[in-house]
C-alpha cells in the first residue's frame, strides 16, 4: 500500500502545513468562480490559518496537542491519534476546548480524528464476523497518515434527497454517494459529500455511510479514503455571512480577521479508489455501528464550542467594560450565566471522555448517554451566549459605520468623539470589540458556533433519539417501587 506523503517528511509546523496545500490543481468554485489557488485566496485564508494553529498549538504545548504514536514511535498531533485510555479522550477535549480559545472558530479537525477512532472499532468487528481485512487495511492507512503528520478530513454526510426515501428508493441514486462501478483494481464512487467542514484544508478524506442501510441499499455501504487532489472530485465552497468582509482592503470589518471556518459541497464523478484503501464494502449490517459510534465521538466533541464559549464571553465582558458597566448587578448576573452554561456544556463532554468504555478493538468510546446530552446542550446553549452577548453589546454592535472610516481625516474624527463610552478607552478597541461579537454571532463565525452547533453531528431530534434509547426507564420505575414500597406483583403497566 503506497500513501503519499510530504517530500520533505512530516508536517511539524503551521508554516509547513500552509505550504503542503499548494500546487495540488484542486478544482475549487466559489461564487461561480474557478478559485486557482485556494490557498491565497482572501476568503478562503482565514479557515487555512485555523488548521494551521493545530500545528503550531502542538509546537508550544506538545502535552496538550501531540501524543506518540504506537506505529512509527514518533509523536504525532493529537488529532491523528487513537484514543486508548480515558485519559486519551479527555486530552482530547481539553486540546478542544484550547483551540476554541486560540481561534474562536472551527479549526475543521475534529471530524477526521472522530473517524479515525470509530473506524479503528467497527473494521475490527467487520473483520471478525465476515473474515474480511478491513481492519488492516485502515491501519496502514492509519499509519502512513502518522508518518506525514497529516490532516484528515471525515466526510460522511449526505445531500439525501426525499427523507422518507432509503439511499436505494430515491429517484436519482447519486443522492447518497455510492459505488457506481467495480473493477479489479477497486472502486468508483459518484454522489456528493454536503457541509464538508475543511475539506479542501485536508490532505485525506474518510467516505462514510450518513444512516442505517438495508440489504438493498449495499451499493451505498462503502468507507474509503482519498487523497483531496483525486481526480474527480469538484468542490463547490459554501457562503459565509458577512464572508466578503475578508476580500475587502483592510481588514478592520472582519471581526475576526484571521481565523474562520469552511464548509464546501463535494460532488464525486466516477473517482476511483484502489481496494487497499477500501475499509467497508458492501457490509450494510454494520452502516449503523458506524453512523452511532461516530456520532458518539462528535458529539463529546463539541466541547470545542467551549473554548469559542470562552471567547464570546470575553468579548462581552470587555463591552460592558467599555461602556463603564461592568459593576451593575444585570451585568455579573448575565455573564455569570454565560459562564455556568458554558461550562456545563465543557463538564458533560468531559465525563463523557472519562466514562469511556474499551471497544474489543482496543480503542475507547465516550459514553453515548453523555455524549448526547453534551452535543444536546450545544444546539442550543451557543444561541443563548449570543443573545446575552448581544444585549451586554448593545445595538451600535450592527449599526456602526465601517471601521476603515477611522482613517478619513474627514469622518474619522467624528466617529472617535461620537462613538467614544469610557474615555481611557479608545474608540477603535471599543469598535472593535463589537466587530468581534458581531463576527461571531451573526457573521462568519456564526456559522460554526450558532448553526453549526445546531444541526452538526445530527439535529437536536438525533440526540433526543438517543437519549430517549438510553434512559432506561424500566430500571429507573423498578428503584422507585422498591424505595416506594410497591410490590412487583401490584406493579405491572395499565393496558
Amino acid at each position: 500500500m503506497t500513501f503519499a506523503s510530504p517530500a520533505t517528511g512530516p508536517i511539524r509546523s503551521g508554516a509547513e502545513y500552509v505550504a503542503s496545500l499548494r500546487g495540488r490543481g484542486l478544482r475549487v468554485f466559489l461564487m461561480g468562480e474557478v478559485v486557482a489557488e485556494p490557498v491565497d485566496h482572501p476568503i478562503i485564508r482565514p479557515s487555512i490559518n485555523a488548521v494551521a494553529e493545530t500545528y503550531d498549538l502542538a509546537g508550544r504545548d506538545p502535552d496538550l496537542a501531540t501524543a506518540v504514536s504506537p506505529y512509527t514511535g514518533e509523536r504525532i498531533n493529537r488529532f491523528l491519534h487513537l484514543a486508548t485510555s480515558t485519559e486519551d479522550l479527555v486530552a482530547q477535549g481539553r486540546m478542544q476546548r484550547r483551540l476554541g480559545q486560540l481561534t474562536g472558530t472551527c479549526f475543521q479537525r475534529c471530524v477526521g480524528m472522530d473517524a479515525l477512532n470509530a473506524l479503528h472499532s467497527v473494521t475490527f468487528e467487520v473483520d471478525a464476523r465476515h473474515g474480511t481485512t478491513y481492519h488492516q487495511r485502515f491501519l496502514a492507512f492509519v499509519t502512513a497518515m502518522h508518518r506525514g503528520n497529516l490532516v484528515i478530513g471525515g466526510a460522511m454526510t449526505d445531500v439525501k434527497g426525499d427523507r422518507s426515501k432509503a439511499p436505494h428508493e430515491q429517484s436519482d441514486p447519486d443522492l447518497y454517494l455510492h459505488v457506481a462501478r467495480r473493477t479489479e483494481a477497486g472502486v468508483y464512487l459518484t454522489g456528493a459529500k454536503a457541509h464538508q467542514t475543511g475539506c479542501l484544508n485536508s490532505h485525506w478524506l474518510v467516505v462514510m455511510p450518513t444512516a442505517r442501510l438495508g440489504p438493498a441499499d449495499r451499493d451505498y455501504a462503502i468507507v474509503a479514503a482519498l487523497p483531496v487532489e483525486t481526480p474527480g472530485l469538484t468542490f463547490l465552497y459554501g457562503r459565509q455571512s458577512c464572508d466578503t468582509r475578508s476580500a475587502e482592503p483592510g481588514e478592520p470589518d472582519a471581526g475576526n480577521v484571521r481565523f474562520s471556518g469552511q464548509e464546501a459541497l463535494i460532488v464525486f464523478e466516477n473517482v476511483f479508489v484502489p481496494w487497499d484503501r477500501v475499509f467497508l464494502h458492501g457490509e450494510t449490517d454494520f452502516a449503523a455501528m458506524l453512523v452511532e459510534r461516530f456520532t458518539c465521538y462528535h458529539r463529546r466533541s463539541y466541547v470545542c464550542k467551549t473554548g469559542v464559549g470562552d471567547v464570546l464571553i470575553g468579548a462581552a465582558a470587555t463591552a460592558a467594560e467599555h461602556n463603564g458597566v461592568e459593576g451593575a448587578s444585570h451585568v455579573r448576573d448575565k455573564l455569570v450565566q454565560m459562564t455556568h452554561l458554558n461550562e456545563t456544556v465543557y463538564g458533560v463532554g468531559l465525563a463523557a471522555s472519562h466514562q469511556g468504555r474499551p471497544m474489543a478493538s482496543g480503542v475507547m468510546l465516550p459514553d453515548e448517554m453523555l455524549a448526547n446530552v453534551c452535543k444536546h446542550h450545544v444546539t442550543s446553549v451557543p444561541f443563548e451566549l449570543g443573545r446575552l452577548a448581544q444585549d451586554l453589546a448593545g445595538g451600535l454592535m450592527v449599526t456602526m459605520p465601517s471601521l476603515g472610516e477611522l482613517a478619513d481625516p474627514s469622518v474619522g474624527p467624528l466617529l472617535r468623539k461620537y462613538l467614544q463610552a469610557r474615555s481611557d478607552v479608545p474608540t477603535e478597541a471599543r469598535l472593535r470589540i463589537l466587530r468581534l461579537i458581531e463576527n461571531m454571532t451573526l457573521g462568519r463565525n456564526a456559522v460554526g458556533y450558532l448553526t453549526e452547533s445546531l444541526h452538526g453531528a445530527g439535529s437536536p431530534e438525533a440526540q433526543r433519539i438517543q437519549i430517549r434509547r438510553g434512559m432506561a426507564l424500566d430500571v429507573k420505575k423498578e428503584l422507585a417501587r422498591r424505595l416506594a414500597g410497591v410490590d412487583p406483583a401490584d406493579a405491572a403497566e395499565p393496558g
